[in-house]
């Protein structure tokens, strides 16, 4: 699968995983590394069950897309991420060398690869990645927001007059 569409279709099995962490109480993030029409790489957001600050969807996608390929080296893959990249992961696809990279939503906070930094596309690093932002953009926002939503209203108190 090549393509706008194809784009769509993974990032919808991205929302897949994404959805799999909310359900586990992290943040919805969840990422894909597709390599020859293949997943050879998968994860969501685990920082609160592994209490580990480098466990976001895209790093843990990364390892098992290393494992799997038996080379640290991503050549020919693609990321697909639910939001944008924060600077954390946008360094460790410039060093996996992944060449594309898509994403749903962008990140207002910790935006690397467009928002606020272009870290994939920076010419002072050596390797640079194609950025595919704004796929499937408004179902993954919408995931994220009402996960928020969700938060804020537990911890409101209901006679806080």
């Amino acid at each position: 699968m090549t393509g706008d569409h194809a784009d769509e279709q993974w990032m919808q099995v991205a929302i897949a995983e994404a959805r799999l962490a909310e359900a586990k109480g992290e943040v919805p993030v969840g990422a894909l590394i597709v390599h020859e029409g293949q997943v050879i790489g998968r994860g969501h957001n685990e920082r609160e069950a592994s209490q580990d600050p480098t466990t976001h969807a895209e790093m843990v996608a990364i390892r098992e897309a290393a494992k799997q390929l038996g080379s640290w080296r991503l050549i020919d893959t693609t990321l697909y991420v639910t939001l944008e990249p924060c600077p954390m992961c946008a360094g460790a696809l410039v060093n996996a060398r992944v060449p594309r990279v898509v994403w749903g939503c962008d990140d207002p906070k910790a935006g690397a690869t467009q928002t606020l930094y272009r870290i994939g596309s920076d010419e002072r690093l050596n390797h640079r990645f194609e950025c595919v932002p704004g796929v499937l953009a408004d179902e993954c926002s919408a995931l994220l927001s009402q996960f928020f939503a969700a938060i804020r209203a537990k911890n409101t108190p209901r006679n806080s007059r």
